[in-house]
């Protein structure tokens, strides 16, 4: 879900050529849940393989992530370890939504209603093993870093940017920056279209969000942007303070210096001492290696081609195009350094 505080934020488009030469670590189930959630039918049905298997995940990182490489982006991925106990009932909430989510599913199913089939179908999405795992093996094949973060893979990226080993974070969730991170970019996707609930479509471009401006712009210093989120509600108070909305909550924040103060004024139906230890110790790795390496064709298309039923020509297009781009990179590298 992530903090509701996108109304507040300041960004600035960008391109992808800003991007290049860049290092950039990706919230793997952030980037997953778009995947499964876009990459359908008409009807709601997921890509499948002749063995019923999901593959729209998988299609999504072939297409997505070397597009990306082929920008000569730099990246590296990033999963979910064991989520903090306060965030236990919202994972629960999240599951009973998707129960009942089912049920209307298979009415409109009956119904032969394909709009709501559609609409349903998405919010019955889970990350399952076995797509978490193929996922993993997909984007170790094409020679990215992936990193298993023990907790909030949000967090660990936002320690890893922090500390200078990626110039930014990709993600549509806010929750990176609450953690620290000096730069978030959201829309990374090559589609310049985004599809909306309602079936209409909206451009797109590349966003830039910078910590440093946007603490500036609302006046506060990064503890005070962690009461901000707290307010307003984050993935461990998911409905925040009743009856205050972002805007209110920031001038709260602005008027009061301290937690205490901030809180004591709220009627806040949950600990806000809880969900701040939460975010104050979340665990994280350190000891993360960032080695790229070359795809591994031969695992690429016995995983995709042999398993999943790809188009073993296309799969090699793919491919073949990422390896033209790697040449030309380096004949350019090359070349920059013979003429200085």
């Amino acid at each position: 879900m992530g903090v509701k505080l996108r109304d507040l934020i300041p960004r600035k488009e960008i391109s992808f050529d800003d991007l290049a030469n860049k290092k950039i670590a990706i919230d793997a189930p952030n980037m997953l849940y778009q995947f499964l959630s876009s990459i359908r039918q008409r009807d709601g049905t997921p890509l499948m393989d002749s063995n019923g298997h999901i593959t729209s995940h998988l299609q999504g990182i072939l297409s997505r992530l070397s597009n990306l490489m082929s920008r000569n982006v730099k990246f590296c991925v990033c999963f979910d370890g064991k989520p903090p106990l306060l965030k236990i009932k919202e994972v629960e909430s999240r599951e009973h939504r998707k129960v009942l989510a089912q049920e209307k599913l298979e009415k409109a199913k009956d119904e032969e209603d394909i709009d709501s089939m559609y609409k349903y179908s998405k919010q019955t999405i889970r990350l399952t093993r076995d797509v978490i795992n193929e996922s993993k093996e997909l984007i170790d094949n094409l020679g990215i870093p992936v990193i298993q973060a023990p907790s909030e893979s949000d967090a660990q990226i936002a320690f890893m940017c922090e500390k200078g080993d990626v110039w930014a974070c990709a993600s549509s969730d806010m929750d990176v920056l609450i953690y620290g991170a000096k730069r978030l970019i959201t829309n990374l996707t090559l589609s310049q279209r985004k599809k909306l609930p309602g079936g209409s479509t909206i451009s797109i471009k590349p966003e830039m969000i910078e910590l440093k401006n946007l603490l500036k712009n609302l006046k506060l210093k990064q503890d005070q942007l962690l009461a901000l989120a707290i307010l307003v509600g984050t993935d461990y108070n998911r409905a925040g303070v009743k009856g205050i909305g972002p805007k209110t909550a920031l001038k709260i924040v602005q008027q009061h210096k301290s937690f205490d103060k901030i809180f004591k004024e709220v009627e806040a139906e949950f600990n806000w001492k809880e969900v701040y230890a939460v975010f104050k110790s979340m665990p994280i790795m350190k000891n993360y290696k960032l080695k790229w390496r070359d795809p591994d064709e031969e695992k690429i298309l016995k995983l995709l081609v042999d398993k999943h039923d790809f188009s073993e020509d296309r799969v090699k297009k793919i491919l073949d195009k990422l390896n033209i781009s790697k040449q030309k990179q380096s004949q350019k590298g090359l070349g920059d350094f013979i003429n200085v």
